[in-house]
């Protein structure tokens, strides 16, 4: 929750084994290609040309995605499967609409962020999930899943889809355009209390995602095997930067990289986050390595009302590359695409499995990761050690090692974001996330040496948009189209 951090990275042990979901063996992957923008010094859309080299993160290649294969089910174009399924999804008589939070799971798993998940969960993954924050694959082998990635249907629909012993349903969006198909379908309970107790730890009102997909949601969950029909696009100016994991892979493989360390975010990136990403390649320098690569990877699904949005985000990315606070030449920036839980140690185990299937050995976690405030009380609702903590003994991340960081806040001796040291607390200021907003809302400047000035100006310009002139349109965040 708060920007200063205790950061770790976790390092990896052993390779994945591959593995089969639904009782089907996982394709290999359709490796996309990533188009350069501007400059060689723009953030990190580069061209994926050359093919992979061989890097430290095993032989021959990056690190495994979990599975052993890199799922995607994107109709591919040649031989006319898209076609077709467009013309199967249209005369499908049972239509399930996708909202919103729906929609950004049905990107993620058609990418293979969930590897090797092939569509919503069934009941046996949805169980396990919950419960074990894990999946077992047919050969015996935890994959870890601790977020269940699953749709839900309402009675009506139920009762229908079940009279009519349907196997397969469209999934359409909001003007009931046809998206995809899922098949071999199955449709069970939607436990909600305790899909909410188990993910949250608690079943307190308030809780952001829980009030925008599970509260209204329907009764039943169906899951089935999932094709989409065309890639996911949003044409909000950002779809660049939706990089999926086969075209990091490239990115990763064409740069040459020999070890990927990924950092997530939801805030607006400030110099205490540039010390310990850059602290972190020299580690890794340090360690051997010849040319780790950063994977600076802001959330870009569904967030809570008062989080910066997604778009003012990514435009204060690129000031902070543009300005030198972070290298183009070892940064890749792109957009993740999952919707936030804010669900604390749960939640971040996800976040750190969704990586390794983007190629990332290092995964960078700070103070709080996926936390938030407590709805009723004024307090966190996670420990702020739990998240990383957990990662370094959930089931299925043992590939994972970790990297210990001390705590970085703003040094007022230096006029710079430094590593606390505790001999001279007095020093030092921690400024948090919400502090920082409010800073930027009331048009107040931060100590020099906290953010980059043209990072500084957009958050100050976003804030100031918030109360435009009477008649002039509000920012909104984007929506699948």
């Amino acid at each position: 929750m708060a920007t200063q951090a205790a950061f770790v990275v976790k390092f990896p042990q052993q390779l994945a084994r591959p593995g089969r979901v639904h009782g089907r063996p996982v394709p290999p992957a359709r490796v996309g290609i990533a188009v350069r923008r501007g400059s060689p010094g723009n953030s990190a859309v580069a061209a994926v040309a050359a093919a992979p080299r061989g890097v430290r993160c095993r032989a021959g290649g990056l690190i495994e995605p979990d599975g052993g294969k890199l799922v995607e089910l994107v109709a591919p174009e040649e031989g006319g499967r898209r076609a077709a399924l467009r013309r199967e999804a249209a005369a499908l008589p049972h239509r399930v609409r996708l909202g919103r939070v729906d929609t950004e799971w049905v990107h993620v798993l058609s990418e293979g962020w969930a590897s090797p998940l092939r569509g919503f969960m069934r009941e046996t993954e949805f169980l396990q999930a919950l419960h074990f924050n894990a999946v077992r694959g047919d050969d015996g082998s935890m994959v870890n899943m601790s977020v269940p990635i699953v749709l839900a249907v309402d009675d009506a629909q139920r009762r229908a889809i079940l009279a009519s012993g349907a196997t397969s349903v469209a999934l359409v969006d909001d003007h009931d355009r046809p998206v995809a198909v899922l098949s071999d379908i199955e449709i069970y309970k939607h436990n909600k209390e305790e899909r909410i107790a188990r993910t949250w730890g608690t079943t307190a009102p308030g809780l952001p995602y829980v009030e925008e997909a599970i509260t209204n949601a329907g009764d039943w969950l169906i899951g089935g095997d999932l094709e989409v029909i065309e890639p996911i696009k949003y044409n909000d100016g950002l779809d660049q930067y939706r990089l999926s994991p086969a075209q990091l892979r490239e990115e990763f493989a064409r740069r040459n990289a020999d070890a990927v360390f990924a950092f997530q975010l939801r805030n607006p990136v400030h110099n205490g986050h540039a010390l310990l990403m850059t602290d972190t390649r020299r580690r890794l320098l340090d360690m051997g390595y010849k040319n780790p690569v950063l994977l600076l990877h802001p959330l870009g699904g569904f967030t809570k009302a008062d989080d910066v949005p997604l778009s003012v985000r990514m435009k204060q990315h690129e000031k902070v590359l543009e300005e030198g606070v972070l290298n183009p030449e070892s940064t890749v920036v792109a957009i993740f695409l999952s919707p936030m839980h804010y669900a604390g140690p749960t939640e971040v185990q996800w976040h750190a499995k969704a990586r390794i299937n983007a190629g990332a050995n290092f995964y960078i976690v700070g103070r709080d990761p996926a936390g938030m405030g407590h709805p009723m009380e004024k307090r966190d609702l996670y420990d702020a050690d739990h998240g990383k903590k957990v990662l370094s003994m959930a089931p299925g991340l043992e590939r994972l090692n970790i990297l210990p960081f001390k705590v970085a806040a703003y040094d007022r001796k230096y006029n710079k974001m430094n590593f606390f040291d505790p001999s001279r607390k007095e020093d030092f200021l921690f400024i948090s996330g919400t502090k920082m907003r409010g800073l930027a809302k009331n048009r107040e400047s931060p100590p020099d040496g906290f953010m980059c000035p043209g990072g500084w100006k957009v958050l100050v310009e976003y804030y100031d948009s918030l109360t435009p002139p009477e008649g002039s349109p509000k920012l909104r965040e984007a929506v699948a189209v």
